[in-house]
């Protein structure tokens, strides 16, 4: 079960978070920078999975975002990786290759494609045009 997504920039700013179970605001505030720093602190070298707490990490850096994904101890990391990338194709589709920009000023669009992938912290769809169809409707709609 996925935990939670984070899109983080070079910097270390959160771009984007999306929680899938109750967690604090506190306890958010201080799991994220630790997980950001230790992500960031990272080399090209090293394994993209990690353990934090009770859960896994797995993060993938594009450009300047970081996707970090978290999942409890049951879940497959490579699958998890596979799933960034699958996440990372359907913004690239959607925005014409996605970058930090795009996630800041379209942040609603970006929370929708996540909804339409994730639902309860399960994966639910990763075909990219069942994914983008109701997100390019209500596109079309606003313009």
């Amino acid at each position: 079960m996925i935990k939670f997504v984070l899109l983080v920039n070079k910097q270390g700013q959160t771009r984007l978070s999306q929680y899938y179970e109750y967690v604090s605001v506190e306890e958010r505030v201080t799991s994220e920078a630790d997980i950001v720093r230790k992500c960031l602190a990272r080399n090209e070298d090293q394994c993209s999975f990690m353990e934090y707490k009770n859960f896994k990490i797995v993060y993938r850096k594009y450009a300047s975002l970081y996707f970090i994904i978290a999942v409890d101890n049951t879940e497959n990391e490579l699958a998890v990786l596979e799933f960034i990338h699958n996440i990372v194709e359907t913004y690239d589709r959607f925005f014409d290759s996605v970058c930090e920009l795009d996630i800041m000023f379209n942040i609603d669009k970006a929370h929708m494609i996540l909804d339409e992938m994730i639902t309860n912290g399960q994966i639910t769809e990763t075909n990219k045009n069942r994914i983008l169809a109701p997100v390019a409707v209500l596109d079309r709609a606003t313009k």
